[in-house]
């Protein structure tokens, strides 16, 4: 009697990151329909995680938006993850570079009008947060309410996002900064560390349905889960390398 093969089904609620050692940590990948939103330092890996997916699902003949407010997007990276052919890769990217809060505002108004007749597959924000940290800086010269306004289009920007994750059966990665909190100097000889806040705050906390932290010390990267809908919360040690980002089992 031959034996059965028995085979693995796709999980089509998922995209696959780009990794194979993401993809199990994640169980499958990043979920369609939601936010997934990444936190941490700089350098700490979060425009390589968002760069890896865009290039996986482009490579499937997918359309990807890449909405960059940093400069984040590197067409070298693109070159070193392909293994050096990235023009297949590059035709599928669509690549959106607003200069100030409202022509982000803008672009993702235009997506929710038009997502259904792009076929895209993936949309990233690198970072959702650059533009809002410029104007909240000036709002709060000019009072309370200013600041209010700049937190209400900041909310209603990721709303949109929301409604085209949720309608369009999109997954939406977003980036976001971090900062310290000021350390006395009593706490700090006691050894104490900074606690870490993220920009936009409950704003990006809220409508985001996953949420990633990132760590990156003395060059050893560590990504945790801090919020999802089905998986508990765990860590992932990890090395970014020219095709990616694997699976390392430093402490």
């Amino acid at each position: 009697m031959e034996p059965i093969e028995i085979k693995q089904e796709k999980d089509e609620s998922k995209v696959m990151t780009g990794s194979r050692d993401v993809n199990l940590w994640l169980e499958g990948g990043y979920e369609k329909g939601i936010l997934t939103l990444f936190y941490g330092p700089a350098a700490s890996g979060k425009s390589n995680f968002v760069t890896l997916a865009s290039c996986h699902l482009a490579k499937k003949d997918k359309k990807v938006v890449f909405i960059d407010t940093e400069g984040s997007f590197s067409v070298d990276r693109i070159k070193q993850i392909s293994g050096g052919i990235p023009e297949f890769i590059l035709k599928n990217i669509i690549i959106l570079k607003p200069t100030n809060f409202y022509e982000q505002k803008k672009a993702f108004m235009k997506l929710l009008k038009e997502y259904k007749s792009k076929n895209i597959g993936l949309i990233i924000v690198d970072s959702m947060v650059m533009f809002y940290r410029l104007e909240l800086a000036e709002a709060r010269k000019r009072g309370l309410e200013e600041v209010r306004r700049i937190n209400n289009e900041l909310a209603n920007q990721m709303r949109d996002l929301y409604e085209i994750a949720r309608k369009g059966d999109i997954p939406i990665l977003i980036t976001t900064q971090v900062y310290n909190d000021f350390l006395n100097e009593e706490d700090w000889l006691k050894g104490k560390e900074a606690g870490v806040n993220v920009v936009g705050g409950d704003i990006l906390k809220y409508w985001s349905k996953c949420i990633i932290e990132l760590k990156n010390k003395n060059g050893r990267k560590k990504a945790i889960i801090r919020k999802h809908r089905s998986l508990p919360e765990k860590e992932f040690n990890f090395e970014i390398v020219n095709e990616g980002i694997i699976k390392r089992g430093w402490l």
